[in-house]
């Protein structure tokens, strides 16, 4: 079920449907004009396999809304063309075509690099059948999914002729963006599940969102 907002008397009103009148003043909201019309919030999880050519994000067990308690593992795979998801584990490298259906979705891929979004199925399926991720190379802390991943990355921005990024790079620039994002909008939607409302002063969620900084990156990892 969505999420709204509503912005009225200094505060910011979060429900799951708009109420006729101000939880917070009483006031009407029916007149009170366009700046107090319900806002519905994006929703940050993506169905993965629709998502062709990114890099995604889910719980290792479970799903965001319902599982999640944001300290489980996370589990990380890139897409091919036609939303197949490529993802390591001890079990080496799997190509799921279900599973990844409630993820956090990062584009790789824009759509003026012509000579990716030709080869990309191709350049994905080679690197996951280079020895690096045979089964009994996998190591949990330090060669895992996410090793997988960053370093199918590296490869293509190193063909690109733009620098690799480190693990702590791509974790602070791209990953921490959307996952806090993420963690908001859970914060909000279990909030919901047990009550009407949240009233937050609108200065005090300006000052969250500053210390955040949460907006995603726009460019893309490739870049």
């Amino acid at each position: 079920m969505a999420v709204l907002r509503v912005r009225h008397c200094g505060a910011l009103v979060y429900c799951r449907r708009a109420p006729p009148r101000c939880p917070a003043c009483g006031g009407d909201l029916r007149r009170a004009g366009l700046t107090a019309a319900p806002v519905r919030l994006h929703c940050p999880f993506r169905h993965g396999h629709s998502q062709p050519r990114a890099f995604l994000i889910r719980p290792s067990r479970g799903t965001f809304l319902h599982d999640y308690d944001g300290h489980s593992d996370l589990h990380v795979g890139i897409t091919n063309s036609k939303g197949v998801v490529y993802h390591y584990d001890q079990e080496g490298v799997h190509r799921a075509a279900s599973g990844w259906e409630q993820s956090i979705s990062i584009p790789l891929v824009q759509p003026d690099m012509w000579e990716l979004l030709q080869h990309w199925d191709n350049l994905l399926e080679e690197f996951s059948l280079e020895e690096a991720w045979l089964p009994q190379r996998y190591e949990e802390q330090q060669h895992n999914c996410f090793t997988f991943a960053l370093a199918l990355v590296n490869r293509v921005r190193c063909g690109r002729g733009r620098q690799p990024l480190s693990k702590a790079e791509f974790t602070e620039r791209f990953l921490l963006p959307h996952t806090t994002a993420a963690a908001r909008y859970l914060r909000l939607h279990r909030h919901l599940a047990h009550s009407d409302v949240l009233i937050v002063p609108l200065q005090e969620q300006e000052q969250q969102e500053q210390q955040q900084d949460c907006e995603p990156a726009k460019h893309s990892l490739l870049e």
